[in-house]
C-alpha cells in the first residue's frame, strides 16, 4: 500500500484548514511508525512539506516585578531569544519549519526601520541648515561633532537611572527599569535639533570674533566661551529643570515618557559639557588651520 502517495492525494484534495491539520498530524504519526532514513520516510517527508498549514500559537508574556510594563520589544526579544531559539535548540522545532513573528511584531520591525530612516533625514537637514546660515560647508561639522557625543550621554543617562533604579530597593522603595523602546528612541530625533543649539553659539561668535575683531584663533575662542557661558548655562539649567519632573517624579504612566525624557536631559548635559570643554579646543585647531592655509 503507497501510503505516502495516498496522504499526498488527500493533501491535494483538502478544501480546509482544519482537514490539512488532520492530515498534518497523520503523516507525523506515520513518520514515528518509520525509520526516518528509509525511503517511505523520505515519501513522507515529500508530502508533509507539500501541506500548506500555518499554525498560529499566541504567546502571553507578563514583565516581572521592576520591569517596564507594556515594552513591546521586551516581549518580542524574550519570545525569539527565550522561546524560539530555546525550542529550536532542544529540536521541538525543526529546522525546516519556519517561524515568524506577525502582528504588533511585525508594526515593530517597520516603526524602527522607519525611525532609522527619519534619523539620518534629520541629521542631513540639520547640517544644511547650518552650511545655509553660516555660509560655509566645513563650519557646521564642528557643531555636529557635539550630535553622537550628545547622544552618547542620552544613552548613558539611561544606563544610570536603570542602576539607580535597581538600588532603589535597598532604601526601602520599589525598583524601576526603563526599557530601550521605541518612544525611548524617539529622544534622539529630539536631540539632533536642540544639542546645536549651544554650540552654534560658540562657533559663530568664534567666527565673527575672527573676521571683524581680528584676534587670533586662541583669543577667537576664548572670548567666545567666556561671552556665551551665561547664555548656555541658563538654557541648559532651564530644559534640565523643565525635564526633570517627567524623569524622576514617578507616577501612573510614566514608563511611556520617562525614557524620552532621560535621553533628552542626559543628552543635553552631556553636550553642554562637550560644548564648553572639547568644542573650545576643536574650533582652535580648524581656525588656526584655516589662518595658516589662507596665509
Amino acid at each position: 500500500m503507497d501510503v505516502a502517495g495516498d496522504l499526498g492525494r488527500r493533501v491535494d484534495d483538502a478544501v480546509d484548514e482544519s482537514e490539512l491539520l488532520d492530515l498534518w498530524g497523520e503523516i507525523q504519526r506515520e513518520l514515528d511508525k518509520r525509520d526516518r532514513n528509509s525511503p517511505d520516510s523520505a515519501a513522507l517527508m515529500e508530502v508533509l512539506r507539500r501541506v500548506p498549514l500555518r499554525m498560529a500559537s499566541l504567546v502571553e508574556f507578563s514583565p516581572g516585578v521592576g520591569e517596564a510594563l507594556g515594552a513591546l520589544e521586551t516581549a518580542v526579544a524574550t519570545v525569539r531569544s527565550g522561546l524560539v531559539e530555546a525550542a529550536r535548540a532542544s529540536g521541538a522545532i525543526p529546522d525546516d519549519v519556519n517561524v515568524q513573528l506577525s502582528g504588533a511584531s511585525d508594526a515593530l520591525d517597520a516603526t524602527r526601520s522607519a525611525l532609522t530612516g527619519n534619523f539620518v533625514v534629520a541629521v542631513l537637514l540639520c547640517y544644511l541648515l547650518l552650511v545655509a546660515i553660516f555660509s560655509h560647508w566645513g563650519y557646521p561639522f564642528l557643531i555636529m561633532t557635539t550630535v553622537p557625543l550628545g547622544i552618547g550621554g542620552g544613552i548613558v543617562g539611561l544606563w544610570l537611572l536603570n542602576a539607580a533604579g535597581q538600588a532603589l530597593p535597598k532604601l526601602g522603595l520599589p525598583p524601576f527599569s526603563q526599557a530601550f523602546d521605541m518612544i525611548t528612541m524617539l529622544g534622539f530625533l529630539i536631540l539632533v535639533g536642540t544639542v546645536v543649539n549651544n554650540p552654534i553659539l560658540i562657533v559663530d561668535r568664534a567666527i565673527r570674533n575672527l573676521r571683524e575683531e581680528a584676534m587670533d584663533a586662541r583669543d577667537a575662542v576664548r572670548d567666545a566661551v567666556a561671552s556665551r557661558l551665561r547664555p548656555i548655562a541658563m538654557s541648559t539649567i532651564t530644559t534640565v529643570c523643565g525635564l526633570s519632573p517627567l524623569v524622576l517624579i514617578p507616577g501612573a504612566g510614566t514608563e511611556l515618557y520617562r525614557g524620552v525624557g532621560a535621553i533628552v536631559m542626559f543628552g543635553i548635559i552631556g553636550a553642554a559639557l562637550v560644548t564648553l570643554t572639547m568644542l573650545p579646543a576643536l574650533t582652535v585647531a580648524v581656525l588656526s588651520l584655516r589662518r595658516k592655509a589662507a596665509s
